[in-house]
């Protein structure tokens, strides 16, 4: 099962500033690490030379979290999407600096990578942290949770795979929580919201946030 793409982008490209070490990294690293966008579908097994379960992180940032979950998880493989090139850089920093070899990189947009280059039933886990919560609700067409992509994702998610989302918007909160209650191939592991998981490191820019009494809400759910 698949979905029409999406012409309306969960993303703006902006021209970021990309530092020295950024740059040099995806210069040196993204031919090791990086995946380049295709249509046509991997075979995971295959990118990471082994049987693991893989777990895709859509909308990486600067990639502290997707390095420091995979550095204390060795045995689980992630795949990283991410549209911004200093992200992208941020995190080869850390893979080569940590040595790690269970991460790899898409610089593309994540609705077409879903669509075009996952197997169904291969996914294991998929994280979603602090994706854009355009809050004007102009733009809530512009959101990256939508019905029709949380029914591709539940096809390419196999029976008891998980799907973590965080976010600092209540609003967004909320309207993750009813678009994934509404997808029937998707049961909730809580009455509504989940705990903070010790799973999900604690960045820089959260514990900020936090620091000034914002709240974070997160949804754990399971592919049923």
């Amino acid at each position: 099962m698949s979905t029409p793409h999406r012409s309306i982008r969960s993303y703006v490209l902006r021209q970021g500033r990309v530092t020295d070490a950024q740059r040099r990294a995806r210069d040196q690293w993204l031919s090791r690490f990086g995946i380049p966008y295709a249509q046509c579908a991997l075979d995971l097994d295959c990118v990471f030379g082994r049987a693991a379960p893989k777990i895709l992180e859509i909308g990486f940032g600067m990639g502290e979290t997707t390095a420091d979950i995979a550095s204390r998880h060795p045995g689980n493989d992630y795949l990283g999407i991410e549209v911004h090139t200093p992200g992208v850089g941020s995190l080869l920093k850390r893979v080569a600096e940590l040595g790690l070899k269970n991460v790899r990189v898409i610089q593309h947009d994540a609705v077409e990578v879903v669509e075009r280059m996952i197997l169904p039933a291969s996914l294991d886990g998929v994280h979603v942290f602090f994706p854009d919560p355009w809050p004007k609700k102009r733009h809530h067409k512009r959101r990256l949770i939508q019905p029709a992509f949380v029914s591709l994702l539940a096809t390419r998610m196999k029976p008891g795979a998980y799907l973590h989302v965080a976010t600092d918007w209540e609003s967004y909160a909320l309207w993750i929580l009813e678009v994934l209650t509404g997808e029937r191939r998707f049961a909730n592991t809580g009455d509504a919201f989940a705990p903070r998981s010790e799973h999900r490191p604690l960045t820089k820019f959260e514990a900020r946030g936090l620091n000034l009494g914002h709240r974070v809400w997160e949804v754990l759910f399971r592919r049923v």
